[in-house]
C-alpha cells in the first residue's frame, strides 16, 4: 500500500493562515502521510493528491478569494477525493470555547467540493501585519496571535485518522 498524498492548500494575504497550513502539513507527515503545503492560488490540478485540505483567512467575514478561486477551478476533481476546509481569523480566543460554523462563503464551497467538515481556528494581527486596520487593531489593543497550536495538531490528526480508516 503506497502513503497517501495529502495537499494543504491556503489562502492568505499576511501569513497567519500559511502558519496554519504548514502546522497540519507538519503533523500529517509526522502520522505517516505525504503531505504537501503550497498556496492555494497556485493551485490549477489537484489529481496528483488522494485527499486536500484546503484553508483561507477571514476578513469582516469573507473567506480568502484564493481559497475560494482554488476549492472553483478545482471543484470537479476535489468532488472525488476527500476535502476538509478550515478558516482563519477570530481576533480572540473564541474559536477554542465553542465550534464556529463555516461562514456562507464556505458553507457554499463545501457544497460545491462535498467537503467532509470544516475548522475555524483563531487568526493573527500583531505589531508586524501590514495595513491600516491591522495597526488599528494593535493600538486598540485588540491584536495578538490566536491560533492554538495543539488545536491545530489535534485536528490534522483527526484528518490522518480518517484517512487511515
Amino acid at each position: 500500500m503506497s502513503t497517501k498524498r495529502v495537499l494543504v492548500a491556503y489562502g492568505t494575504k499576511h501569513g497567519a493562515t500559511a502558519g496554519i497550513a504548514e502546522q497540519i502539513g507538519k503533523t500529517l507527515r509526522e502520522d505517516g502521510l505525504d503531505a504537501v503545503v503550497l498556496p492555494a492560488d497556485g493551485i490549477h490540478d489537484v489529481r496528483a493528491y488522494d485527499a486536500v485540505v484546503l484553508g483561507g483567512a477571514l476578513y469582516a467575514g469573507h473567506w480568502s478569494t484564493k481559497a475560494k478561486h482554488c476549492a472553483e477551478r478545482n471543484a470537479d476533481s476535489l468532488r472525488h477525493r476527500p476535502v476538509w476546509m478550515f478558516s482563519s481569523g477570530p481576533l480572540d480566543r473564541s474559536a477554542e470555547e465553542h465550534d464556529i460554523p463555516p461562514v456562507a462563503a464556505v458553507a457554499r464551497q463545501m457544497q460545491l467540493v462535498g467537503a467532509r467538515e470544516h475548522m475555524t481556528f483563531g487568526g493573527s494581527i500583531t505589531a508586524h501585519t501590514p495595513g491600516f486596520l491591522a495597526k488599528a487593531l494593535n493600538r486598540q489593543g485588540k491584536g495578538g496571535d490566536f491560533r492554538n497550536p495543539e488545536r491545530i495538531k489535534e485536528w490534522a490528526h483527526h484528518i490522518s485518522a480518517e484517512l487511515a480508516a
